[in-house]
């Protein structure tokens, strides 16, 4: 572990006004409702990093301590979140999930000198506000939709494809990009529909596609709905493929949609676990039982960011661990090497499209079937 989390850092060396002192990280992230899967995503990652990171002795004197919030990927309740965490002392914060909390959230941080790395929220709109605090260790919904527009429009050409989003600044951001992308490359949308997240009973939409004959499916959302959408399309025999962004990954989405998932079309940067940088943090899941799936590992190289720039500036002071990392040199994380451009985006996003498919166990899975790069 101490090969890739701490390579180069010297921690020794850091924070010497703070020798003795505990650093409080907070972990912001959905742990009840729809996106829970995902939040245990983000919680099960960042946790991981700071125990790896304390259990390396490297920071003498100094430990981190994590405290979790669950924003149940509700803005009002992420701000409350937020709030929590600058009145009891965090210094930095790896979150959130949804986009429609990170903003409304990051504004809060701002105020009160935190620094956010958020693993997995992709709006466009999160880092284009001038906020001097906000970074991720993902890609944006323009980055994401530009691979999935081009996907369809080389793979679907002159087929009806229908547009469905759940209304939420990130599923709407990002079915708008792809659609952006897809009109670029020649195509054009059949139905552009807006779903009401949190509902069961998605027949009458199905029964729309399925009226007007779509070929394919584009959901901007989260697994969920997405789930609920699959299964009622097969209920109806509809048998046009659904895409879908990085909100889809997670198991959960094969629990809710059952055979009905095998098919299923997902952008998501590549597979974390492939990378020779986290063997041994995939050592330290293992012990646990541990899959780090999704943003699992995308959430740990968040803290990996945050200890670099501790290291690099010997502060935990907000602002000043933000401007090292506005300098854009490289962070070597679990994900890869990793370093930001101005406005706190990574400077190489990297989307692949995959294919859920049968594994070899007979199990339905994104993990191993990419279809491009």
């Amino acid at each position: 572990m101490r090969a890739i989390l701490l390579a180069g850092l010297g921690l020794g060396a850091m924070l010497a006004a703070a020798q003795g002192a505990e650093i409080k990280l907070g972990i912001a992230a959905p742990i009840t409702g729809n996106s829970a899967a995902i939040g245990t995503q983000l919680k099960n990652g960042a946790t991981q990093a700071v125990e790896d990171l304390n259990k390396s002795g490297a920071v003498k004197g100094t430990t981190f301590s994590v405290l979790v919030g669950d924003d149940a990927s509700d803005p009002k309740q992420g701000v409350s979140v937020a709030n929590k965490f600058a009145s009891d002392g965090v210094k930095m914060v790896v979150g959130d999930y949804n986009s429609g909390v990170s903003i409304p959230a990051s504004d809060v941080y701002q105020d009160a000198g935190i620094i956010q790395v958020t693993p997995a929220s992709t709006a466009v709109k999160f880092t284009e506000r001038g906020l001097w605090n906000v970074f991720r260790t993902c890609g944006r919904d323009d980055q994401q939709g530009a691979v999935a527009g081009a996907y369809l429009a080389t793979n679907f050409k002159g087929k009806k494809i229908a547009f469905v989003h759940d209304k939420t600044p990130y599923g709407k951001g990002l079915a708008d990009e792809t659609l952006k992308a897809l009109k670029a490359n020649g195509g054009k949308d059949a139905i552009y529909e807006g779903i009401n997240p949190g509902e069961k009973d998605y027949s009458a939409l199905v029964s729309k596609l399925k009226s007007n004959k779509i070929d394919v499916v584009y959901f901007g959302g989260y697994y969920t709905e997405a789930g609920l959408i699959l299964r009622q399309m097969s209920d109806q025999g509809l048998k046009a493929p659904l895409m879908g962004g990085d909100g889809l990954v997670d198991k959960e989405l094969v629990a809710i949609a059952g055979p009905a998932a095998e098919g299923t079309l997902t952008t998501f940067p590549p597979d974390a676990r492939k990378n020779p940088n986290a063997k041994d943090a995939l050592a330290g899941f293992k012990a646990k039982g541990i899959d780090p799936e999704g943003y699992t590992l995308y959430s740990y190289a968040a803290v990996q960011v945050l200890a670099k720039a501790m290291q690099e500036t010997g502060s935990t002071d907000g602002k000043k661990l933000a401007e090292w990392l506005h300098m854009g040199k490289p962070v070597d994380t679990v994900v890869g090497p990793i370093a930001y451009d101005k406005k706190g985006d990574i400077t190489k996003p990297d989307y692949v499209m995959y294919q859920w498919k049968k594994n070899a166990a007979g199990n339905i899975d994104y993990a191993g079937n990419e279809v491009t790069k």
